[in-house]
């Protein structure tokens, strides 16, 4: 007969997860998750005992998910999904105006708004800001606000365009050295280009913008999330399409190099969306104006509509 209570991992554990299966590896995870390495390797080594066998293993390629870590990690999206939706539900029981419920796409998030986050923090200590970057069949509860990567507005809400259709083709300068630094679009044809299939930023829309249309690249690769796209474009593994305000700080630094400012206008941009029929809270009104004010600053967006 069984007896006692299964042990299960903490939600913790499950993060740990699914930031090593998407990032491939403890120290990207670490970034995303705001652990330190250590802890991400505790909480994965405390995870595969609980398993009862390795949840990846360890290739050229990164760490890669076992059986038994797919079916770990195909459960854990279920489960943080439930409790966040059961989060919002619970939070919009408390008559509070200063609570901000906001739904943020995790490369925006991690790109651009976080990092700038804390100063709307430090401005407005009296909103409480919740974050989610998922979206359920069973939640019954909208977010007040919504970012979007969409080519325009949707029906039925209020939208305001911030960045996006700015678009440069960069990578490493270690990439640019082993291949040399393209002189015309031809020569960036004969390296190698990054995509993400779902992200709408690729090099046949670059090409036809650049009067080449029947120009391909002479090798792509493909991911499966588009932080994996710039993460291998950082390391000089290729070439990567990215909406220039995401990637300022590292045009800036030179870790990633834009070479004769090759770029393109897309017809996608990122977009702040609040449902049209319900009025603008105290917490939404200080929060879009703090947004719109970052959104503008820095170089201007040709793109802007």
């Amino acid at each position: 007969m069984i007896t006692g209570r299964p042990r299960l991992p903490s939600t913790t554990a499950l993060q740990v997860l699914l930031a090593i299966a998407e990032r491939g590896s403890t120290s990207a995870a670490a970034e995303s998750t705001s652990l330190s390495q250590s802890a991400v390797s505790k909480q994965l080594i405390a995870l595969e005992a609980l398993i009862g066998s390795p949840a990846f293993t360890r290739t050229a390629r990164g760490m890669l998910p076992t059986k038994a870590g797919l079916i770990y990690i195909e459960h854990a999206r279920t489960a943080l999904k439930a409790m966040e939706d059961a989060s919002l539900q619970v939070a919009r029981l408390r008559p509070d105006p200063r609570i901000l419920r906001l739904q943020v796409p995790p490369i925006f998030g991690d790109r651009w708004l976080l990092p700038r986050f804390a100063d709307f923090a430090e401005k407005h200590p009296e909103i409480d800001v919740q974050f989610t970057t998922f979206v359920s069949s069973t939640q019954s509860e909208e977010p007040d606000g919504i970012f979007r990567f969409v080519r325009a507005p949707l029906a039925g809400e209020e939208t305001a365009y911030l960045f996006g259709r700015d678009v440069v083709i960069v990578s490493a300068a270690s990439y640019w050295d082993k291949i040399g630094m393209p002189e015309n679009i031809e020569a960036l044809a004969s390296g190698v280009m990054l995509e993400h299939p779902q992200t709408m930023l690729h090099w046949q829309d670059f090409a036809v913008a650049n009067g080449c249309p029947d120009l391909v690249p002479r090798h792509t690769i493909r991911f499966g999330y588009y932080t994996m796209v710039i993460r291998a474009a950082l390391a000089g593994q290729g070439m990567a399409l990215i909406p220039r305000r995401l990637i300022l700080d590292d045009l800036q630094s030179k870790r990633l190099l834009n070479p004769h400012g090759y770029s393109y206008r897309s017809d996608w941009g990122y977009w702040f969306a609040t449902p049209q029929d319900i009025p603008l809270s105290y917490s939404m009104k200080m929060f879009k104006g703090w947004l719109m004010s970052e959104a503008e600053e820095g170089p201007s967006d040709p793109s802007a509509p």
